[in-house]
């Protein structure tokens, strides 16, 4: 059955950039403007019923739209800013923007927009708007019609049918059209015969309410590059791991480790996490394999992990992880709390 949907209010489409709106020019394809027009145009081609039953929105263009390849933490930060502000006045928010980092800025927004009650909903294309066979009319129509259904409240992404958790999503594909996974956290929801239907008990409007509590903290207090992302490799060197986090720039890093949570045999190793731990660095440790959790101390090789002060991440994703760090880096909170909220879920990232 279809799901409730508000009645009253609009939802308002905020354009980013990404594929979604790019147009051609000698370069190759480059954001382009005057998306109000031209999505307005694309809804007016859906067939009659669909097209009356469509939500009403209005569209606010970003002052600079971007290829999402260059988003960076302010983006993150001006566009919570941006929900932040808005939000009240509509039954929900739709965010087009480029399908690169969209995973990255929904698991941002996540963070950011704790406590949200109404949907955030994050989309974009693989072909532009206006190109033969694209899907971004059909990924917008989705977006719009989960928008208004109030027992959504979180962030998510809606892409291909599908509605996914927005910091438990990866993009998996480079080319597909179904170019967003969700590994650990099943569906929220998805497109059934033409209606949006929110499958119960998987929001956090079931598990995770309360009072709407944004944390917007001042992302430009920290330096650029202030978390990094390190992979283990075969023959990884202490000297390597020192070279990124002896640098008093780098506050925090998310360790991408092997297995269930294992290093090399090398105390050298471990003596260089422990030392960027024992100098206040918020590191975390997820596996390099998408699906399932990583668990410290299964295996001994796993134990200079725990030994070195490092936080696991559990099951949740590279960008969620990274994001996370970030966000808690840049609040007034002690060392302690920073890793305490690390370890809970707080928007069911883990």
């Amino acid at each position: 059955m279809p799901v409730p949907v508000f009645a009253e209010r609009s939802v308002l489409v905020i354009y980013t950039g990404g594929t979604l709106g790019m147009v051609d020019s000698p370069r190759g394809l480059i954001p382009g403007g005057d998306i109000e027009t031209r999505l307005r145009h694309a809804m007016a081609d859906l067939p009659p019923a669909r097209r009356a039953s469509l939500p009403a929105f209005e569209v606010l263009e970003t002052d600079r739209p971007i290829d999402s390849s260059s988003a960076t933490p302010r983006d993150w930060q001006r566009l919570a800013a941006l929900v932040a502000h808005h939000h009240r006045q509509h039954a929900g928010i739709v965010i087009l923007h480029g399908t690169d980092t969209l995973a990255w800025t929904a698991s941002s927004l996540a963070f950011q927009l704790l406590g949200l009650d109404r949907p955030v909903i994050l989309t974009g294309a693989m072909r532009p708007l206006e190109a033969e066979g694209s899907d971004a009319a059909a990924n917008v129509e989705d977006a719009l019609r989960f928008a208004v259904t109030p027992r959504l409240q979180e962030v998510a992404i809606c892409f291909a049918g599908r509605l996914l958790r927005g910091c438990r999503s990866r993009k998996w594909q480079t080319q597909a059209a179904d170019a967003f996974t969700s590994p650990n956290q099943a569906l929220l929801g998805e497109r059934v015969d033409n209606e949006v239907v929110l499958y119960p008990g998987r929001g956090l409007a079931d598990h995770q309410r309360g009072a709407p509590r944004f944390e917007l903290p001042d992302y430009s207090a920290m330096p650029p590059g202030s978390v990094v992302r390190l992979a283990l490799w075969p023959g990884i060197q202490a000297w390597q791991l020192e070279t990124w986090l002896r640098d008093d720039r780098v506050n925090g890093a998310v360790l991408e480790v092997w297995g269930g949570g294992n290093l090399p045999d090398d105390p050298a190793l471990v003596g260089a996490l422990a030392r960027a731990s024992g100098e206040g660095k918020l590191l975390a440790a997820l596996s390099q394999c998408p699906f399932g959790p990583a668990a410290f101390g299964n295996y001994a090789a796993g134990q200079g992990l725990t030994d070195a002060g490092v936080l696991s991440a559990d099951d949740m994703t590279p960008e969620a992880t990274f994001t996370k760090l970030v966000h808690l880096l840049a609040l007034s909170i002690s060392e302690s709390e920073r890793r305490g909220r690390f370890l809970t879920p707080l928007v069911g990232e883990r």
